[in-house]
């Protein structure tokens, strides 16, 4: 069946399944499972024990996965994480799908989760095609802004070719950079994955596996979001958990 969403907008499940009600099962089961990471756990037999613990639904797992990472992998990352004052005169490398995705949930209502790592991701699934919708040009002109305040000197975009649509994703994001004069690269490759954790520059991104081999990175889809997104749809684990420990004492 094709692809015929028109929004990157809430799962019609999300507002039950992440709603205030749920935050503190979700808290706990977040918490349970980052205590499996840290002490060497895989992810799925993990994943597994805490969401049949806890009786979790399937995008609340997966929420759960794309959240917990262990704190040495947090540390890390964090360790080579760029300022927003480190990018001046520099070029960025954009993971373009996992940017993109993110800031265009945020518009349309999805939500967005904020991680161990202090990343925020997405719940979209584009399995193998990306369609344009309604948020994608607004979400293209934010980042762009957002990079241009930064004083950023050039943008590469990186699409995966594996990814139907890619080659007119990256004439949209062509054309809205000569329309704004932004000095912009979209070039579309096997593997986004592979030229990231490969560059000097910064990469924008919060793919764990980029994370995790990148020299350095820059937490962009964040930064866009909370600086001109007011109306996001944020649940962030980490906050929830601070929030909890100084209820507590």
């Amino acid at each position: 069946m094709p692809d015929r969403r028109q929004h990157r907008g809430p799962h019609p499940e999300d507002r039950h399944l992440f709603d205030a009600v749920a935050h503190p099962r979700l808290l706990a089961a977040f918490s349970d499972l980052c205590w499996l990471l840290d002490r060497g756990y895989a992810m799925t037999s993990s994943l597994k024990l805490v969401g049949d613990r806890y009786e979790l639904a399937a995008r609340q797992r997966l929420a759960l996965e794309r959240c917990a990472c262990t704190a040495e992998a947090a540390h890390s990352r964090q360790l080579r994480l760029c300022s927003p004052g480190d990018l001046a005169g520099r070029a960025v490398y954009l993971d373009g799908y996992n940017v993109l995705t993110t800031v265009e949930a945020a518009l349309a209502g999805g939500v967005l989760l904020g991680g161990r790592d202090g990343t925020l991701r997405d719940m979209a699934s584009m399995h193998g095609s990306y369609r344009k919708v309604a948020e994608t040009s607004q979400a293209v002109v934010l980042i762009g802004r957002t990079l241009a305040s930064l004083g950023v000197s050039e943008v590469l975009w990186y699409l995966d070719k594996p990814v139907s649509n890619s080659g007119r994703l990256a004439q949209l994001l062509r054309t809205l950079a000569a329309e704004h004069q932004w000095n912009w690269v979209v070039r579309i490759v096997p593997s986004p994955d592979h030229e990231l954790q490969q560059s000097d520059a910064p990469a924008a991104t919060a793919d764990h596996v980029i994370l995790d081999h990148c020299q350095r990175w820059f937490n962009l889809a964040r930064w866009v979001v909370e600086a001109h997104i007011t109306t996001a749809w944020i649940l962030d684990f980490t906050k929830l958990e601070q929030r909890h420990l100084s209820q507590r004492r």
